[in-house]
């Protein structure tokens, strides 16, 4: 059974940091990051390929999120900095389990196959 488990999520003050992680029962070709607010659409964050890292960033955290993997671990990690209280969403961990195409191909939530639970990240202003 396919599992992806995030933690890390919480209340921060604006310009603070979180580091956001996604532990998965397996190895995936792409793991995503989404984000979703109240009233709002699920919205792509962040990308990486698992085999030869390639990663891909939504314009609006570009320069301020970093998203990275531990193979050893099947653990993706979405480091949050500078942040903004228009960041205050549930974040979400998505899985590809096979990549046809380049990581800027995967921000929309329809082309992953599995989904996490889902972590509160509060930003006050």
């Amino acid at each position: 059974q396919v599992q992806l488990v995030e933690s890390g999520g919480g209340l921060v003050q604006a310009g603070g940091s979180l580091r956001l992680s996604c532990a998965a029962s397996g190895r995936f070709s792409v793991m995503g990051w989404f984000r979703q607010a109240p009233g709002k659409e699920r919205e792509f964050v962040a990308a990486i390929t698992w085999s030869v890292v390639t990663t891909n960033y939504a314009d609006s955290v570009k320069g301020r999120f970093t998203i990275s993997r531990d193979n050893a671990k099947n653990t993706v990690y979405l480091q949050l900095n500078s942040l903004k209280p228009e960041d205050t969403a549930v974040y979400y961990c998505a899985a590809v389990p096979l990549r046809v195409y380049t990581v800027g191909y995967y921000t929309r939530p329809n082309l992953y196959d599995y989904w996490g639970q889902g972590t509160q990240v509060t930003v006050s202003s």
